[in-house]
């Protein structure tokens, strides 16, 4: 159980941050955006590097989860989770969109930016299963605004998702070990995740077996219209109720009606580089975190790291929703601001949408209303997220349990 400490007020940055925070990725949103080589880096890469892993020194999938909630009009109070040093179960996390690098593919260089994107994300995971993320050549934040021919875009999804599938294949041979495992994703990374779970897993009935949940966040999982089965998967639905496991957990944030344009929530008219059902007998999955089998609006538990996070993503995952920039005497902080949240029908398009409450400020997209919320999807639910693959967790290992004590 947590152990909660009193706390006394945590100096807070001037609401004036925030805007600098925007200057800040807008300038560099804009230098990258500069006419770059369109290389696809695709030379082979024969052993696979680890971003975070059990027997890493320094491992930014594994830190301290001390937190810092706040209530508007009440003292802060400090919530200190505790862990086992090793887990029972797995979780394969695969990051989202955070290269710099100056080419339309990175390389497997790892940076300040991965580090930081995956302390955010997978973290607070780590204390219910052992974190291994690979680094993969994956599309840059250049290549998001530098047009080139089809096949070559091809050929960067199929690079990006070679290095995340030999770490696949590694991490089963020689660390999975028959342990149950987590995929967790968001935007590329859910991306190469429906890709995995497609190809490589549905049709190892060994692997499928030991899937306790797939979180593919931000990244357009397909299913046929008004159905939990099919599109992007042959046999994994999507998750409808608390402890479920065997299932996918899926969303796009959006603070206001999705345009026409828009990035996410909508199902592809024609085909794209990474091969997936499109068309109008199709929808992009949407199952609510905060109310999984009523989808009832609900509030989110938005969970936040306290630093500024380097990089144009790091800055800009505060900018849709949250004011200022948040600071706390802990490395986690659950803002005073909340957020509820419903999935919805809107158009063609199927999202997450999120409003504010009572005292917090209304969310805006960013970097422009076709993103939506996507640089938050994540942080906004994460408090929600690690809460019901805890649930799964627990599930699965009582499912297993039976079945070792029954001699199956």
């Amino acid at each position: 159980m947590p152990t909660v400490s009193p706390g006394g007020p945590v100096a807070r940055r001037p609401g004036g941050a925030i805007a600098a925070a925007v200057v800040a990725v807008a300038a560099l949103l804009a230098q990258i955006a500069a006419p770059a080589t369109a290389s696809a880096n695709a030379s082979q890469i024969s052993d696979v590097i680890w971003l975070c892993h059990p027997g890493l020194a320094s491992d930014p999938c594994r830190g301290d989860l001390a937190t810092t909630e706040r209530t508007t009009g009440e003292p802060d109070r400090v919530v200190r989770p505790r862990g086992p040093l090793r887990n029972a179960v797995d979780c394969f996390y695969v990051y989202p969109t955070v290269s710099q690098e100056q080419t339309y593919s990175a390389s497997m260089r790892i940076t300040d930016s991965m580090r930081s994107m995956a302390a955010q994300q997978a973290q607070r995971f780590s204390r219910m299963c052992d974190v291994y993320a690979p680094v993969y050549r994956q599309r840059t934040l250049v290549a998001l605004r530098t047009p080139v021919p089809p096949e070559q875009a091809a050929a960067a999804v199929a690079a990006a998702f070679e290095d995340v599938a030999q770490a696949w294949e590694q991490y089963l041979t020689h660390h999975n070990n028959g342990r149950g495992v987590v995929l967790i994703g968001h935007s590329q990374g859910t991306r190469m995740l429906r890709q995995l779970l497609r190809e490589r897993i549905e049709p190892d009935r060994a692997a499928l077996s030991r899937l306790i949940s797939a979180v593919l966040i931000g990244g357009d999982v397909v299913v046929p219209r008004g159905a939990d089965v099919g599109g992007d998967f042959r046999s994994v639905p999507l998750c409808r109720e608390r402890g479920q496991t065997g299932c996918a957990l899926a969303w796009s944030s959006y603070g206001q009606p999705p345009p026409a344009t828009a990035r996410y929530g909508v199902t592809p008219a024609t085909p794209e580089a990474m091969p997936v059902p499109y068309g109008p007998g199709y929808e992009i999955a949407c199952v609510n975190p905060a109310s999984l089998a009523r989808n009832e609006e609900a509030t989110l538990h938005t969970l936040l790291r306290s630093d500024v996070r380097p990089g144009a993503v790091g800055l800009g995952e505060l900018a849709p929703a949250l004011g200022p920039t948040p600071t706390a005497g802990t490395p986690w902080l659950r803002p005073a601001q909340r957020y509820r949240a419903k999935c919805t029908h809107i158009g063609p398009a199927h999202v997450l949408m999120v409003r504010p409450e009572e005292g917090a400020p209304a969310p805006a997209p960013f970097p422009d209303p076709d993103w939506g919320l996507h640089t938050a999807d994540l942080a906004l639910t994460l408090g929600d997220t690690v809460d019901l693959v805890g649930a799964q967790i627990a599930a699965y290992r009582t499912r297993e349990g039976a079945l070792t004590a029954s001699g199956r």
